[in-house]
């Protein structure tokens, strides 16, 4: 009895030492909690519910123990690329020549864009890192390499993250962009990171949902999302901090990002207020009926797109990382067969592609053909929220006026 109370002392310490090793291993990357008159702000928050901020309504997830026999026996053979992807190495040069229409995107992977709207130009959530993780040695790593170099960014006027989560709000690089001297317009609380990565305070714009700040002659506001938000390597931090959605109305034209999100109601109010949008860029991937409060799925994402009044829609949040079980070219094949049953006008660049949406033409598939499954087989749908699926809800919108106001 001793000498097995021995044994599970020393295991006891051996998993101690090797949890603290791995926390320590993360170093900086974690970022910080915000405190201070910063907390005191997030406090003041609709959006904060006593010790943390939450969804307006309940997350409902799948069974954890159905989700790790999936992680480790199921999902598709196809989550990785078995071949090169096709990209575009973006020039520099291109840049020097402002989009003719006056919007212009340029995709550079998941959920990094290169946003040039009417005079202004605005990276969101820009990760440049190989891995989606804590660490360095451990975690998705890329497809392919940035189509674009960091050091070949073309001067910029704003920077915009939508949640701290790994591959949005990347550490590496925000310590290579950290003396850029724009403004970073992130929702409430995700400063405490950025500050504790070199950036200084006056050149962090925090938002709460419905607040907006201007960039040069562009309108750019904080918009309702259903998701989280963490990045304690040990998960204390768990919505710490608030996640978002970005709206953009420039003089001439609208655009609206997504950020990560389920299927919310939230979606109509926010093209009733700040629709209708020329381009949405909505989160199509990472998705999965058990996890579906948190992700949209492609069909729910050309439902958003349609809720906010969208006129053209580029899918992203897919083609860079491994997160998710199914194949890493069905976001992408059940958004066109979703669209195309809606009557929804796609764009979707290759990585590292520009586009213009008024002069933008069909999807020509720059991604292989891959085994998928259809919606139908594997339907994702948010909880609470059947109505918004229902054909009367779109009947219901606001028609899509071209000559409409850009004033949001």
């Amino acid at each position: 009895m001793v000498k097995a109370s021995k044994v599970l002392g020393v295991l006891a310490i051996v998993g101690v030492i090797v949890i603290v090793g791995i926390v320590t291993s993360a170093g900086d990357a974690p970022g910080a909690s915000p405190t201070g008159k910063r907390l005191e702000r997030i406090q003041t928050s609709a959006q904060w519910k006593g010790s943390s901020f939450d969804n307006r309504l309940e997350r409902v997830d799948g069974s954890v123990g159905k989700m790790m026999r999936q992680w480790i026996f199921g999902g598709s053979d196809y989550r990785l690329p078995d071949e090169p992807i096709v990209i575009v190495k973006t020039a520099a040069k291109l840049f020097e020549t402002a989009p003719s229409s006056g919007l212009r995107v340029t995709w550079l992977g998941h959920s990094t864009l290169l946003i040039e709207i009417d005079g202004s130009r605005l990276l969101v959530d820009p990760v440049w890192g190989e891995r989606t993780s804590p660490f360095t040695w451990m975690g998705p790593e890329r497809f392919f390499a940035p189509p674009l170099a960091l050091e070949d960014l073309p001067d910029l006027d704003g920077v915009i993250i939508s949640h701290d989560h790994y591959d949005h709000l990347d550490y590496p690089t925000v310590r290579r962009m950290r003396d850029l001297d724009v403004p970073w317009i992130v929702p409430l609380g995700v400063g405490a990171h950025l500050e504790r990565w070199g950036l200084p305070r006056e050149r962090i714009v925090e938002l709460d949902w419905w607040e907006s700040t201007r960039v040069k002659d562009l309108t750019i506001t904080c918009t309702p999302a259903r998701h989280f938000s963490g990045r304690a390597v040990l998960f204390t931090d768990q919505n710490a901090t608030l996640w978002a959605g970005w709206a953009l109305n420039g003089p001439t034209h609208r655009v609206f990002y997504s950020g990560d999100t389920a299927m919310q109601d939230e979606f109509i109010e926010i093209g009733e207020k700040l629709g209708p949008f020329d381009l949405t860029l909505i989160e199509s991937g990472a998705y999965n009926a058990l996890w579906a409060d948190v992700h949209l799925g492609p069909e729910q994402a050309v439902r958003a797109h349609q809720l906010v009044r969208g006129r053209v829609m580029l899918p992203v949040h897919w083609g860079l990382f491994n997160l998710a079980l199914h194949g890493w070219t069905e976001p992408i094949e059940r958004i066109l067969a979703a669209a195309k049953l809606a009557g929804v006008k796609v764009v979707m660049p290759p990585p590292g592609g520009t586009v213009e949406p008024e002069t933008a033409g069909e999807v020509t598939p720059w991604w292989p053909t891959r085994p998928w499954e259809t919606g139908a087989a594997a339907p994702v749908q948010s909880s609470a929220v059947d109505h918004l699926m229902a054909d009367e809800t779109l009947s219901k919108l606001k028609p899509i006026n071209t000559h409409e106001s850009t004033d949001p």
